[in-house]
């Protein structure tokens, strides 16, 4: 039960603390993941503490092509000079291909989500760089290949202006 509460307070805390959040950011988000795979990633400010990011992915490989949508809404919390945590939730859209004329087993469609989105970042001082490690779970509503969706772990490149 301690740790319940300290986590609230932590949580409280942070909410009263100014966050760092750029007007607008665009780079690149390097994901691992099932779905969209690389990322071109646009974020754009919103308020002291929240902000919006929206990322356009796409996969190419020998038999599956991909591509998705996702935007996400995210609550910002500072953590040291530069360091922020953040935390968000929005939606997924996507659509596939699968070909493999060895095997003879063609796919294709699309799937819709619920995405959300928790990470790490700093931004940089001295340049207007800023590097972020994410996950981003997400829970399959139409089409999707598992009820329980992709996890998808990613690391960001992003010039803020």
């Amino acid at each position: 039960m301690r740790k319940l509460g300290f986590l609230v307070l932590v949580l409280l805390i942070s909410t009263f603390a100014e966050a760092q959040i750029n007007k607008h950011a665009l780079g690149l988000r390097l994901g691992g993941g099932d779905a969209g795979g690389t990322e071109v990633s646009y974020q754009h400010g919103l308020s002291s503490n929240t902000r919006l990011e929206a990322d356009l992915g796409w996969r190419n490989e020998n038999y599956y092509d991909a591509f998705c949508f996702t935007g996400i809404h995210q609550w910002v919390f500072p953590i040291e000079s530069g360091f922020q945590w953040y935390v968000g939730v929005g939606g997924q859209i996507g659509s596939w291909s699968w070909d493999n004329k060895y095997v003879g087993n063609d796919d294709d469609g699309m799937w819709v989500s619920i995405a959300g989105q928790i990470g790490i970042e700093y931004q940089f001082q001295q340049v207007p760089i800023q590097l972020a490690i994410d996950g981003r779970p997400t829970i399959g509503i139409v089409n999707s290949n598992s009820d329980l969706g992709f996890w998808d772990l990613a690391l960001s490149v992003r010039y803020c202006f």
